[in-house]
């Protein structure tokens, strides 16, 4: 792969004396959709924290766009592009739906741009359009699960392997994967995949 939107390279990462990352390293190529699958206690959301700054690795490096980014806070690497939509949703409660797809964006200044993005997050998820007053926790956990992904965007993000015990154990597109026992086995419940 040439150029990859996002490296990792030769990672370890520690929770006090618990290693979590054994030189991790991974590459994600532009426009390319990737998915991080592993077990409990694998090391995918300290991944995505490395990632996003939120945790720093004791050695190696995090690259976005061709720049390191491992020792950056957080605020600079979502400038950057980078979005997360976190797996518990993480979204503001008491607010409304609008206002939480407008923290999406807080980075931004672009304002005409952002209601351009408000209206097209808005058609890709038209079921939000009928909520913008409502407030977000009480929401249904599909329809909150809509504004994380919808904030997420407003962000205008860059960047949306199997991972076990800190090591990336098998990588490649995911119709080959797909078709591997051991992911139908592990993540699929035994089911052949469509």
């Amino acid at each position: 792969m040439s150029d990859p939107l996002l490296s990792i390279e030769g990672v370890n990462t520690f929770y006090g004396p618990v290693q979590v990352h054994f030189d991790f390293s991974l590459a994600v190529g532009r426009g390319q959709i990737v998915c991080l699958l592993g077990g409990n206690a694998s090391g995918k959301s300290t991944t995505m924290k490395i990632v996003l700054g939120l945790v720093k690795p004791q050695s190696g490096v995090v690259r976005f766009d061709g720049q390191p980014i491992t020792r950056l806070p957080t605020p600079q690497i979502v400038r950057r592009g980078v979005g997360s939509v976190p797996e518990a949703r993480r979204l503001f409660g008491d607010m409304s739906v609008r206002e939480n797809l407008l923290m999406g964006a807080f980075t931004r200044k672009d304002h005409k741009a952002i209601a351009e993005d408000l209206d097209r997050v808005l058609t890709q998820f038209p079921k939000l359009s009928e909520r913008l007053s409502q407030r977000a926790g009480t929401l249904s956990g599909g329809e909150q699960q809509m504004v994380a992904m919808a904030r997420a965007l407003m962000g205008r993000p860059k960047l949306i392997y199997v991972l076990q015990t800190g090591r990336i154990v098998l990588d490649g597109p995911a119709s080959e994967l797909r078709a591997d026992p051991r992911i139908r086995d592990a993540y699929l419940g035994g089911q052949e995949a469509a």
